[in-house]
């Protein structure tokens, strides 16, 4: 199996003697889907931003399909990682200016230097893909948030990215929406797309992550298929969580 991360002993810090992440150590094979579970302030989000530059690093070593980033963070490297792997945050960061087709195209375009008439076309297929084809020429605010963020993840398919990473994708949605952007995940998953996934959706861990990983004060406190964490957690700080998520 091909690494697609390996990170290697990840140290960050935001304030003195506080450490967002204490010695964060893991892999992500090609083609896996890796959920991400913890309380808020575990240091799941700084993880996940640590993958594609987004945070820089104190300590340890990280490499994201063989580019590898440490606390030099050259800016060589952020670029050459970024231009590989997508992100879908829990915002949505459209344009709202821009029609939804050209939120699609603007980095294709722009970035890769791509003719528009294939970018558009890409942005059409991806759009059907994500089930909203018919809003190409509309604006973010006629979407609902659930289209705007199948929207943000076709935007970064878009760069034909090799890894994607969502940060609690559906945390801003109502309830009624989320499904809709866990099923465009999911679609993703079944196409072999490697994934990292930070969410508190216990039901879309259980059916799509190949593993689950829970983090709990910047450190791995354990890390299993579904199955096994879900229905036998083997840290009491697990069990904790899992009991405070389904009550």
């Amino acid at each position: 199996m091909t690494v697609a991360i390996r990170a290697t002993d990840l140290v960050k810090s935001y304030t003195p003697g506080l450490r967002a992440l204490d010695g964060v150590t893991l892999e992500v094979t090609s083609g896996e889907v890796l959920v991400v579970m913890g309380p808020s302030g575990s240091g799941k989000s700084t993880l996940i931003r640590t993958f594609n530059g987004l945070e820089t690093l104190d300590g340890g070593q990280l490499d994201v399909l063989g580019v590898r980033l440490d606390a030099t963070h050259e800016e060589r490297q952020v670029r050459a990682i970024r231009r590989r792997v997508g992100m879908v945050f829990q915002q949505f960061n459209l344009f709202p200016h821009l029609s939804i087709i050209d939120n699609i195209t603007l980095a294709p375009i722009k970035v890769q230097q791509r003719p528009k008439d294939e970018a558009e076309q890409q942005a059409i297929d991806l759009l059907d893909q994500m089930g909203i084809r018919e809003q190409a020429h509309k604006f973010p605010a006629q979407l609902s948030g659930g289209q705007q963020q199948r929207v943000a993840i076709a935007r970064a398919l878009a760069l034909e990215p090799e890894v994607m990473l969502f940060d609690e994708p559906t945390s801003a949605l109502d309830p009624e929406r989320v499904k809709e952007v866990l099923d465009a995940m999911r679609q993703l998953a079944k196409g072999g797309m490697t994934m990292v996934v930070v969410t508190h959706e216990l039901g879309f861990a259980r059916e799509v992550a190949d593993r689950v990983m829970f983090m709990d004060h910047g450190r791995v406190i354990e890390t299993s298929d579904p199955k096994s964490f879900f229905n036998n957690a083997q840290e009491e700080r697990s069990r904790q969580f899992l009991n405070q998520m389904q009550n």
